[in-house]
């Protein structure tokens, strides 16, 4: 096994929230000086009240792993676990309170937008600048250069002050400067969702060939789809504890989960409480074979997803709609009344409360956590409703594998689609038959 290229040990970082300081530098001094020398801190009584109201945040704590050389490690978990944090104290930007963290290689960092330019120096100067900062030696960025703004594709604006850049040039110049320091480890934080999906690929794509030319890289993203691509294994935070670590996939099913921790088949709305609303959702529920409410169905298994809506008022070309939404968010099926798509078929409906159902068949979705989300529209000139928070799962207790060794995951629909076979000596359609 290959030596471990980072080593975190029982890192502790914590930070004092509220009121901190007695406002001027002189009494901040005496403070200090008052603490190093064993004696009352002077100021104390005139601060207490500041002082007192003032608590310790544990950003990180008791944060202990290893990083071997080589590996695409994905730090993933919800806002304000201690992600960025953690990247900070291996960048050297913080220090740990407790802890010791060793780092054998050169460290480039990408943590946030257009970390280390000056705004009043244009793109070329801010590539030299940059690059010196990470470490690069002005040959080394010469070098580099033309490949560098290539890359970012900022061309026509190398000249041009960065305050004039937006945020997504910003961060292709940054990410680009950061991906071709060739250093030993390469850490970035969520900063690519500023970029748009053709630069993601790209960003994407770059990570990928440093992680087969053996670099070792960190990569903090919401994005679960390009954890799991690029990432071997993952760790996951949760209010700055580590509490999964090992492979991506199993690490994002754990967090996944854990955002989905009320799982529910029926859901009732309030209604608006000003009444002013033309219509509006009052219920959601999804029910079995037998019309009863269940939260898992199994793979083999059709359901049904109920929608109860009131009109305050006739409404004419109202059209209901429905998206399921995987684990990571992507929509993976949606379904319109034939209002929207017939549009012979429009009618005006009566004020009143009415149920829509749609049957989902068996073996169309994968196994896995799904969400609902409803909407009521006149086409699109008028939305009068959207809910949300339904949640479901589609489970295979039985254990279906198929003779190729893949289990069903990592794909959003499991379709049972028709086979032909034949002999080759009878077939009807021949591979190598010529087109008529």
């Amino acid at each position: 096994m290959s030596q471990a290229i980072i080593s975190v040990e029982s890192i502790t970082k914590s930070y004092r929230l509220g009121v901190i300081n007695h406002n001027t530098f002189r009494a901040e001094i005496q403070s200090w000086w008052a603490r190093k020398c064993g004696r009352p801190d002077p100021n104390l009584e005139i601060g207490k009240n500041a002082l007192k109201n003032s608590t310790t945040f544990k950003a990180l704590e008791d944060v202990t792993f290893d990083v071997r050389a080589g590996e695409t490690v994905g730090i993933i978990g919800k806002n304000g676990a201690g992600k960025s944090t953690l990247l900070k104290i291996l960048s050297r930007v913080a220090a740990p309170n407790q802890g010791r963290v060793r780092i054998r290689g050169r460290v480039s960092s990408l943590l946030e937008v257009g970390t280390g330019f000056h705004p009043e120096l244009t793109g070329r100067e801010n590539v030299y600048l940059n690059g010196a900062i990470l470490g690069m030696t002005k040959n080394e960025i010469r070098r580099k250069f033309d490949e560098i703004v290539a890359f970012a594709e900022v061309d026509e604006f190398i000249d041009t002050p960065v305050k004039r850049y937006s945020s997504g040039m910003y961060v292709r110049l940054a990410f680009a400067v950061a991906a071709h320091l060739e250093p030993e480890i390469l850490i970035v934080d969520e900063v690519l969702a500023v970029g748009d999906y053709e630069f993601q690929r790209k960003c994407l794509g770059k990570m990928k060939d440093v992680k087969i030319d053996g670099r070792t890289v960190l990569f903090v993203s919401h994005n679960m789809t390009a954890v799991n691509n690029l990432c071997a294994r993952s760790i996951l935070l949760e209010k700055g504890k580590i509490v999964a670590d090992g492979p991506t996939a199993d690490v994002t099913q754990t967090y996944l989960g854990m955002a989905l921790t009320r799982t529910q088949s029926h859901w009732r709305f309030a209604d608006p409480s000003d009444g002013g609303k033309r219509a509006y959702f009052r219920e959601a529920f999804i029910l079995d074979a037998n019309n009863e409410h269940r939260e898992a169905y199994e793979l083999t298994q059709d359901f049904q997803i109920g929608l109860r809506y009131r009109l305050t008022e006739p409404l004419r070309g109202l059209t209901v709609g429905l998206q399921i939404l995987s684990e990571e968010n992507n929509e993976t099926l949606i379904s319109l009344t034939d209002s929207e798509l017939d549009k012979s078929r429009l009618e005006t409906r009566e004020a009143g409360d009415y149920v829509a159902y749609i049957r989902i068949p068996a073996r169309i979705l994968n196994t896995g956590t799904y969400s609902l989300r409803a909407g009521m529209s006149k086409g699109r000139q008028e939305i009068y409703d959207v809910v949300e928070g339904l949640n479901f799962r589609i489970i295979d207790s039985v254990g279906i594998v198929m003779f190729i060794g893949y289990e069903r995951k990592g794909s959003l629909l499991s379709l049972q689609l028709p086979w032909k076979l034949e002999k080759e000596s009878q077939l009807s359609v021949r591979p190598d038959a010529e087109a008529v």
